[in-house]
């Protein structure tokens, strides 16, 4: 298994990015958590890895952080989350936010994450409360990955692309996108504050 790479950043695409290591590419999905926290396309990166085999595939997740990687394998294990939702939960949560949130019982921010119902929120709070600490919890932010292929140029199709990847509606995603005020910002950015937007 595959459980850390250290390369080139070559592409950053929410959900998906590639790191060039000893001249081979690999792809992989990553948080918006993670993307917040990446260097510039061309720089050095480390990551941390969650390597799932299939009959039909092998998939790749990047985190910046041993702790977001620590709390996807453990949502892994939950009823009903597989690794789309764990993504877009690390999307909308840092590891320190989505350890307050059950030690807290805060299903009500739970629920506002994208894929997130009530059951499903309970759900977390009820099978994770025995697998988080309050140490994970001690920095909780709120932090704000896969659609059509946004033009790369343009951040705020690219907001709405990573949304719509974490689980919005097509109209939802576009609607949380437009309501930040975007100039200048990058794609990261805009999806971090909408996601933000939306745990208040």
């Amino acid at each position: 298994m595959i459980g850390w790479i250290h390369g080139i950043l070559r592409e950053k695409h929410p959900p998906v990015l590639l790191v060039d290591t000893g001249g081979v590419g690999y792809e992989m999905e990553a948080p918006m958590t993670t993307f917040y926290d990446l260097p510039a396309t061309g720089e050095p990166v480390t990551l941390y890895l969650h390597h799932i085999v299939r009959e039909d595939a092998q998939h790749l997740y990047a985190f910046a952080r041993r702790a977001e990687r620590d709390v996807f394998r453990q949502l892994l294990r939950v009823s009903g989350v597989g690794a789309k939702l764990g993504l877009a939960i690390l999307s909308g949560l840092d590891a320190g936010g989505f350890a307050r949130c059950v030690l807290e019982g805060d299903t009500a921010s739970l629920a506002r994450l994208p894929g997130i119902g009530k059951k499903t929120a309970q759900r977390l709070v009820m099978e994770m409360r025995d697998k988080v600490d309050d140490a994970s919890a001690g920095v909780a932010v709120a932090r704000g990955g896969t659609g059509p292929a946004p033009r790369r140029d343009d951040p705020v199709a690219e907001a709405v692309s990573a949304l719509i990847a974490l689980g919005l509606k097509p109209p939802e995603a576009s609607r949380r996108v437009h309501a930040v005020e975007a100039e200048g910002l990058a794609c990261e950015e805009i999806v971090r504050l909408a996601l933000q937007s939306m745990v208040r």
